[in-house]
Parts: structure tokens; C-alpha cells; sequence
């Protein structure tokens, strides 16, 4: 079966790890009917009604029991999930970090090789509906769940979104215990959660941990990866937890001590891979919209804006007095919505709905959250002039589901023309005259003609003119081809290094930010 599918901190210092896939190497009646965990009057049944309200634990021995009551109602609904994955693999060079790499530094041969990935989920509706990561199920050619009771089923996927990296899967059952949905809307810093899943092995299945929610509101790129997804990752609008998330937790639930879904798991931040306290999941609220309208709808449709932005300088902001996390647009789209309302390239884009924006990163979740045909009015600065248009907001161009067969590969600008544009350099691929010019023993990599000093972050990255980039985002760069290729799987929004050689020889390291992707 062939399937689809940053955290914006200023303080992070390590990367943010999908917690869910190892590749082996390593509430709503709106779904149907059935029995429900949750012990709460405000968790809603699957069919319509309402449990018996119990009040928090007000005693140590109570309190300690609430901990083991949810744990018993919650995990017959969480399920394991092993995805069967082909991937190519590439010998390793014998030469690598030898002088001889430059001169067989070609990847070695490569052959098919089948990863079993581990990942989690959990019912939610008693006719076999699950929702878990799309991260998990990504091009997975086979996929199983395993049930508590250590029960089997071949899944199919119903749908995914990869722009909030979400995916509902089908199996053949019935009667299954699904889980109730809580209002992620009312949680609280400091609150108790338990997550739920199956970390780091098979054998650790339905592992259960317990801490806090210790931020709400985290705004960061949505963690799905990967080249093949055209849609790149959308704009998340977190819910950050100390409780243990460790890779194989990926969609998992995360619950209340009213045993109510508040967070799909998603991702984690750590310097090692493992678990370091701070954890990220999907909100309930937007979980529910999500998979409501997979199982209902048979696909996605998000508003579309139709243009492409980046923070504003700080600079700017300070001069200016602007909020923080003011945008500036790069590009409008012709006859998108925003062309037809007035918007312009170089407009700041300052709040929308009466929001100041605190991060421009907003802008995104915002636009994501709502549907085509609404209407969003955006504050702007043009000039020094504060305006506010009426955008009626349009739809994407195409669906978001797995189902959907005719997608658009391209992830970004096609041609060197629209990359200096976006980006602010101007490159060609090194041709043998100008290698020998440069004094280079091959003609590798790409080299800069030309810089965009206007703009700030290329001013700052040190880049210059006659300087050759053979290295991006991990990868070697061997000519304009792969530069666009490697450039075009770098997520909008997303920061990557980037390794240059001066014309003297010497070489040094720096980092670029793509601007976000068109909302």
C-alpha cells in the first residue's frame, strides 16, 4: 500500500525530532457511536450524550487512584502501529573523510531494504477509526495495528493531512473502545496530562507517563518531512509537555485526568533523540476539525491567502514600533484573494482579525485554521500607513489527502529566476572554464554572482559574490539541478547551513532561512 503523507524558539538548542517513526533501524458525536473513555460531564460521548460527572480528587489517595483510573479506561483505546517501509540502501564510501573522497567521493551502489517503522494511535470511533501522525504512516506500503489486548488488523489509510500532520486510518472492527474528545481550548499551564503510546520498542506498548502542560500556544513548523510531500509542513499551534514523549509516541494521545483527549504526540525537542521534558502535541480542538472532515468529507479544505512572507526585521519593528512578529510579504500571487484585496509585495502585515501578530509564524496557523469563503481582515502598514483589507479567503488548489493522485511535486521555485526572487542570490552551476579560473580541480557545485544587500538575512550570512556553494542542507551540491532540488525539500520557514568556498580556498559554514511557505 503506497500512502501520503522548528520550533519557533528562540531558545532552542537541539532539533526537533518526530516522536513517533523509527525506520528499523532503530468529542463529538461527529464520529459515530460506541462506548467512549472519560469520566467527565463536559467530554461528549460518541453518541451524543454525556458521562456522569465525577469532581477532581481533592484527597492524596485520590488523586494517586485518578492516575490509574485513567490509565485503565484510556489504553483500550490506544493502539500500536508498525509501518512497512521500502528504502534504498546506499553503501558506504570506503574514502569518506580521506583525501581520496574528493576523488571517489561517488555514493556507493544501492538495493531495497525493508524498515519496519513504529509509531501509535488511538480510536475514535468504535467502527475502527483511528487518528494518528501522518509522519507514522508516510509511504508506508504496509500497515498493522495492535490493540491492548493484543488483537491484529491490516489498516487503510482513510486520509491525511500533511500540512498539520494528521492521518485517520480504517481497520475491519467493531465495537472498539474509542476515546472521548476534551476542549484543548480550556486547558491551563500547569495542568495534569498523561501520555500514551508505545516508545522506542514494540515490546513497550501502551507505555503510560505523566507530567505537566508547560506552555501552550508553541508556534513551529509542523515536523513532517520528507521531499515527496508537496505540501510541505504547516504551521502548528503546540501544546508542550513534560511528560515523557519519546521516539514510537507519535500519534499517541495525550489526555486530562478526566481521560478526554486534549493532544495528539507529535514531536519532541532534545539534544540525544530521547526525551529531555519537552514534548509537543497537536490540540484536540484541531485534531477533531481535522479528522472530522477526512471521515465526513473525504478530504481537507484549508482557506489559501496566496502569498509568501518572512519575519519582519527587528530593525523594522523597532523603528517603526511594530509588533513583534510582524510580516512582510515578498510575493502576491496574481488573482489570489490577496491581489484581489489590495495586498502588495512589501506591505507589513500586522495583525489579522484585530490580532497583533507575536510571532509571524501566526499568520499561517491563522489562515490554516479557517475556511474557504470566510473573511479575515488583515491589519497592515504601507508606507508608515496603517490600513486594514478585507480578504474573502479562497481554497487551495488541491486537495490535501492522501486520495488525491495529481499533485504537484514542486515544493518551491522552479527556476533560477524565481529563486533569486525568493531567496535573494543569484547563482550558476561552475562550468569547467570557471573551475579552471578558480583554480578548482572539478567543475562541482554552484557559484554566487550576485547578492540581494537589500535583504537582511543574505546582508548578515556573510555570502559574497565569486563564492561556491557545494554543500546545502547536508547534501553535496553538484550544480544548479541539485542546488533546486535540495532548496525545494527544505520546509517553508525552515533555517538550513549551508558550506561555501572562498575564492582563496578557505571555507566557511553559514545559515539561511527559506521564507515561509504561500498562505
Amino acid at each position: 500500500m503506497s500512502t501520503q503523507g522548528k520550533v519557533s524558539l528562540a531558545v532552542v538548542v537541539g532539533g526537533a525530532f518526530l516522536a513517533g517513526i523509527l525506520f528499523a533501524t532503530a468529542g463529538a458525536n461527529l464520529f459515530g457511536v460506541g462506548d467512549a473513555v472519560g469520566t467527565s460531564s463536559q467530554a461528549a460521548n460518541l453518541d451524543g450524550s454525556t458521562q456522569i460527572e465525577q469532581p477532581p480528587p481533592n484527597t492524596p489517595n485520590g488523586f494517586e487512584t485518578a492516575f490509574s483510573e485513567v490509565a485503565q479506561s484510556v489504553n483500550p483505546a490506544v493502539v500500536q502501529i508498525r509501518a512497512a517501509k521500502v528504502v534504498d540502501r546506499r553503501m558506504r564510501n570506503p574514502f569518506e573523510g580521506t583525501p581520496f573522497e574528493r576523488f571517489f567521493g561517488q555514493r556507493g551502489p544501492s538495493e531495497p531494504e525493508v524498515r519496519q517503522g513504529l509509531g501509535s494511535g488511538v480510536v475514535v470511533r468504535s467502527d475502527g477509526h483511528i487518528i494518528t501522525n501522518n509522519h507514522v504512516i508516510q509511504d508506508a506500503e504496509r500497515l498493522s495495528v495492535q490493540t491492548l489486548d493484543g488483537e491484529q488488523y491490516e489498516a487503510e489509510v482513510v486520509g491525511t493531512d500533511p500540512y498539520k500532520d494528521l492521518a485517520v486510518l480504517k481497520v475491519d472492527a467493531s465495537d472498539m473502545t474509542a476515546i472521548s474528545f476534551g476542549n484543548s481550548e480550556q486547558v491551563s499551564v500547569g495542568q495534569w496530562v498523561m501520555a500514551f503510546g508505545s516508545p522506542l520498542d514494540p515490546q513497550l506498548n501502551n507505555s503510560v507517563t505523566a507530567g505537566i502542560i508547560s506552555a501552550l500556544g508553541r508556534l513551529q513548523a509542523s515536523p513532517q518531512r520528507g521531499r515527496s510531500s508537496s505540501q510541505g509542513g504547516g504551521v502548528q499551534n503546540f501544546i508542550q509537555t513534560d511528560a515523557a514523549i519519546n521516539p514510537g509516541n507519535s500519534g499517541g494521545p495525550l489526555v486530562n485526568l478526566q481521560g478526554e483527549l486534549v493532544g495528539i504526540n507529535t514531536a519532541i525537542v532534545s539534544r540525544s533523540g530521547g526525551n529531555q521534558g519537552i514534548g509537543f502535541a497537536i490540540p484536540s480542538s484541531t485534531v477533531e476539525r481535522i479528522a472530522t472532515q477526512i471521515i465526513e468529507e473525504g478530504d481537507v479544505r484549508r482557506a489559501y491567502l496566496g502569498i509568501r512572507y518572512g519575519g519582519a526585521p527587528e530593525t523594522l519593528v523597532d523603528n517603526e514600533n511594530l509588533p513583534k512578529g510582524s510580516a512582510v510579504v515578498s510575493q502576491v500571487e496574481e488573482g489570489a484573494p490577496a491581489d484581489e484585496a489590495g495586498l502588495e509585495a512589501g506591505d507589513i502585515i500586522t495583525g489579522i482579525n484585530g490580532t497583533p501578530l507575536e510571532d509571524y509564524l501566526q499568520l499561517g496557523n491563522q489562515i490554516a485554521s479557517m475556511r474557504p469563503g470566510e473573511e479575515a481582515e488583515l491589519q497592515i502598514n504601507r508606507d508608515g500607513e496603517a490600513r486594514t483589507l478585507t480578504v474573502t479567503l479562497g481554497a487551495r488548489g488541491e486537495s490535501m489527502t492522501a486520495s488525491s493522485e495529481d499533485r504537484s511535486e514542486s515544493n518551491g521555485p522552479s527556476t533560477a529566476e524565481a529563486l533569486q526572487e525568493e531567496l535573494g542570490l543569484q547563482l550558476q552551476g561552475v562550468t569547467p572554464e570557471m573551475a579552471r579560473r578558480l583554480g578548482l580541480d572539478e567543475a562541482q557545485g554552484v557559484v554566487i554572482t550576485g547578492v540581494d544587500q537589500s535583504n537582511r538575512m543574505i546582508r548578515e550570512s556573510g555570502l559574497q559574490p565569486r563564492q561556491i556553494i557545494f554543500k546545502m542542507a547536508g547534501e553535496q551540491i553538484s550544480d544548479m539541478d541539485t542546488f533546486m532540488e535540495v532548496y525545494r525539500s527544505v520546509e517553508p520557514g525552515d533555517a538550513f547551513r549551508m558550506a561555501v568556498r572562498n575564492p582563496d580556498g578557505f571555507v566557511f559554514v553559514t545559515s539561511l532561512r527559506r521564507p515561509a511557505d504561500t498562505e
